[in-house]
């Protein structure tokens, strides 16, 4: 097993990359199932979460090849309609390989599936939108199967605008008869994203601004190629990292209104924010000021995967903030490890209290999720010190190397051995 080492207190400054979504590369590679040749995928991040995708895909026949940040998926050999627990369990995202492989094949058993425990995710309503399509949905002892072949397309409504679901239903029901129409669906970018990508290889789907989903039900999708967008996760982690540590980046590959959610944020801290086309400069010369209130919402709204790294920032600013986390509702579990750096916060309910402190203290500390564990990275980058944070298995999930990243705008940063594995 494997920690990290960080000497805290650095200013970080510089100029850093984002590599693709994670929240992206994962459904689109869940979508190359129903391309009958090959995709071409650029911009995919080496993250474990990537790999354990990449291995079902080569499990159910496929032949992958990665070249630097590009895979190239061949998906022509698919001969297996499962996926085993050994897979399953190492990724809750894992589960819109429900609605692919059914839709490509028939039939499709999935072990339900893992990830980081956050809280209930529940995928009912994933299971409903199949039902709805003309789906046999079971359970076949811990494992849940879709069956069906005269797929028509419906109209679905989401009580509430589920990504997981929206991705699931939309690979469902590309090759049905007729239109679907899924109402109250997610808008969140990567799920914009992944129409782009099956719309490149022959789809046909519509999105308009009153979050209404049209697929117009095709025969078959074809070989394509198609560039992952840029993670808005990790970009909002360096911008949390620089106005802990009173830096000055330049972050480029930026998508600038994926990320415009958290904006606000970091100007209500006191941070000078300049954007361009495709970068974006922050600017941090004092102590953050606090935030009066922030709450997670759906996209538009502040995106939950931001709310641990942000948090993280505000330990130490000039007064006091509060977060409500209305998505999931175990997501504080890392509040009690950014105590340990001696930061001050409560949490009741769905509502987290962060008293700025002036200063944070090193600690040995652990990752609680991937956010979480982002978290008290920055929290470890602003304490004056050595800090050591284990189980770092979960941040390799979302974040590429990360201390590759972080020593790349002068923050000191090991990966070493933990040896109490």
């Amino acid at each position: 097993m494997e920690k990290l080492m960080i000497d805290g207190g650095k200013r970080l400054s510089g100029e850093i990359t984002l590599h693709g979504a994670k929240n992206s590369v994962l459904p689109i590679l869940s979508a190359s199932v129903l391309v009958n040749g090959v995709s071409v995928i650029h911009n995919c991040p080496d993250l474990s979460d990537v790999r354990v995708t990449v291995n079902i895909l080569r499990y159910l026949g496929a032949r992958v090849k990665r070249e630097g940040s590009t895979l190239t998926v061949d998906t022509t050999g698919i001969c297996r309609s499962n996926i085993l627990e050994e897979y399953m369990s190492e990724l809750r995202s894992s589960i819109i390989f429900l609605g692919a492989l059914a839709a490509r094949t028939g039939n499709a058993c999935l072990y339900l599936p893992g990830g980081c425990d956050i809280g209930l995710r529940p995928i009912d309503l994933h299971l409903k939108g199949l039902k709805s399509l003309g789906y046999f949905v079971y359970t076949q002892g811990s494992n849940v199967c879709a069956s069906g072949e005269d797929i028509k397309g419906t109209k679905i409504v989401l009580p509430f605008p589920s990504v997981g679901a929206t991705e699931n239903i939309i690979l469902a029901s590309v090759f049905a008869k007729g239109t679907t129409t899924v109402i109250n669906a997610a808008k969140e970018p990567e799920i914009t994203d992944l129409i782009n990508f099956l719309n490149k290889a022959g789809a046909k789907i519509k999105v308009d601004s009153t979050s209404v989903i049209t697929v117009k039900g095709v025969k078959s999708l074809h070989s394509t190629e198609h560039t992952v967008i840029s993670d808005r996760i990790l970009a909002t982690t360096l911008m949390s990292a620089t106005a802990s540590c009173r830096g000055d980046v330049l972050i480029d590959n930026a998508v600038i209104n994926d990320i415009m959610p958290t904006l606000p944020v970091f100007e209500e801290m006191g941070c000078e924010i300049t954007c361009n086309k495709s970068s974006i400069r922050i600017k941090a010369d004092n102590r953050p000021h606090c935030v009066r209130f922030i709450e997670t919402m759906a996209f538009p709204g502040f995106p939950t995967d931001c709310q641990a790294p942000v948090m993280a920032s505000l330990c130490v600013a000039d007064g006091m903030s509060a977060i409500k986390e209305t998505v999931f509702e175990n997501r504080f579990k890392h509040t009690e490890q950014l105590n340990l750096f001696g930061a001050d916060i409560t949490v009741k309910d769905r509502i987290a209290m962060i008293n700025g402190v002036e200063k944070l203290y090193p600690a040995c500390v652990k990752c609680t999720d991937l956010r979480g564990g982002a978290a008290v990275v920055i929290a470890a980058l602003t304490a004056d010190g050595v800090s050591y944070i284990s189980d770092i298995k979960h941040i390799d999930r979302g974040y590429e190397r990360i201390e590759n990243q972080l020593a790349s705008l002068g923050a000191n940063v090991m990966r070493i051995k933990d040896e109490k594995k």
